[in-house]
């Protein structure tokens, strides 16, 4: 079983921020497999699918980002995921837009969810999809990442996100070393 973990703020008011760029990974990801977030557990919408028999747990933290860790947190617990089963999808700062990468471990580099995922599972070692978002010093980085996007580079991270499905299907299928190898790009 794999658990895939798009982060964002719930609400109309977020739709399509910098900040909801997980949640978007994942709506489309349930779109290409044709289900849909009806279920809800532990402040979370969640739905499934399976891929070559194996279960995967598509979930939406309905907590505020900051809280994310509240969510997946008794979500593991109830499913029994190991930590190494998890893929959290969210949006870096220090990527530029356009651009993504896997990475297996790492510190939390300022995201308010990564910070509360960390102090939940008391670890920083899951995997994590970072998609890129660009940094602009000129606006305050709340009001950035609560910003919306532009339409010009929404049509750049929609790119990205038609990769997420492929991206998880070999997330099942090869080693994160080789789903690294295959996907980061210099």
């Amino acid at each position: 079983m794999k658990l895939i973990v798009g982060l964002g703020n719930k609400g109309k008011e977020y739709q399509k921020t910098r900040h909801n760029i997980g949640f978007m990974a994942v709506d489309y990801l349930a779109s290409v497999q044709n289900v849909t977030f009806e279920r809800e557990k532990f402040g979370g919408l969640y739905t499934y699918y399976y891929d070559n028999g194996e279960k995967i747990i598509l979930l939406k933290p309905q907590k505020y980002m900051n809280l994310s860790g509240e969510v997946i947190k008794p979500f593991i617990d109830y499913f029994s995921i190991e930590t190494y089963d998890i893929l959290i999808i969210h949006d870096d700062l220090d990527l530029p837009i356009g651009k993504f990468k896997l990475r297996p471990t790492g510190k939390s580099g300022g995201h308010n969810g990564l910070k509360n995922i960390e102090l939940h599972l008391h670890t920083t070692d899951y995997k994590r999809l970072k998609i890129g978002i660009s940094n602009n010093k000129l606006i305050d980085t709340k009001d950035y990442v609560l910003g919306k996007i532009k339409d010009e580079d929404l049509k750049i991270i929609n790119n990205i996100i038609e990769k997420v499905p492929d991206i998880v299907h070999d997330f099942l299928n090869m080693t994160f070393d080789e789903l690294m190898n295959k996907y980061n790009r210099k």
